[in-house]
């Protein structure tokens, strides 16, 4: 129980920064990798990250219960919808919560971008998810490029930046 309250308060206090301050926290990663990530979608079938080469992929691990979370989530719908003609994809992968209580939170915010399901929590410990939220940045040729933890305002001009420069590699 401990940890889930420092993980939520580590990402409470995260989120309190602010959209723009925030962006300043999307760091840059040396290229790697990004680990397998072939879940089930909620509503049906499933997504495979590594079919996905050839766009720029937002991968951002959240939560129902997770306020941080649940802020940004409007603002990726905006991202996702501003950048819908361009290789660009978001996968949400949820943290094991109820497809009842997911269905629940798109009740309240409409999401169209895939939500995937991580029932056992196993892509998050390879991804190294120590925090909710998290996000990475993966390239067009399936390398993590960007991490943050914490909340990001997505449609923000420096995080648009960010992905139109990997857009344009």
């Amino acid at each position: 129980m401990k940890r889930v309250l420092i993980i939520v308060f580590t990402a409470a206090c995260l989120s309190l920064a602010g959209g723009s301050a925030v962006a300043a926290q999307l760091k840059p990663s040396k290229p790697r990798p990004a680990p397998e990530l072939n879940l089930p979608r909620y509503g049906g079938g499933s997504v495979n990250l590594t079919e996905l080469r050839g766009r720029v992929v937002l991968v951002n691990f959240w939560a129902v219960w997770c306020p941080p979370c649940r802020k940004e989530m409007p603002s990726m719908e905006r991202l996702s919808n501003r950048m819908a003609q361009r290789p660009f994809t978001i996968l949400a992968v949820n943290a094991g919560e109820t497809t009842e209580r997911i269905q629940s939170f798109l009740n309240e915010v409409p999401l169209t971008f895939p939500i995937l399901l991580d029932r056992d929590g196993e892509r998050m410990k390879a991804w190294r998810v120590y925090v909710l939220p998290t996000s990475f940045l993966v390239d067009k040729q399936g390398q993590i490029r960007y991490s943050l933890s914490g909340h990001l305002e997505w449609d923000e001009p420096e995080a648009v930046a960010i992905i139109e420069k990997l857009l344009a590699e």
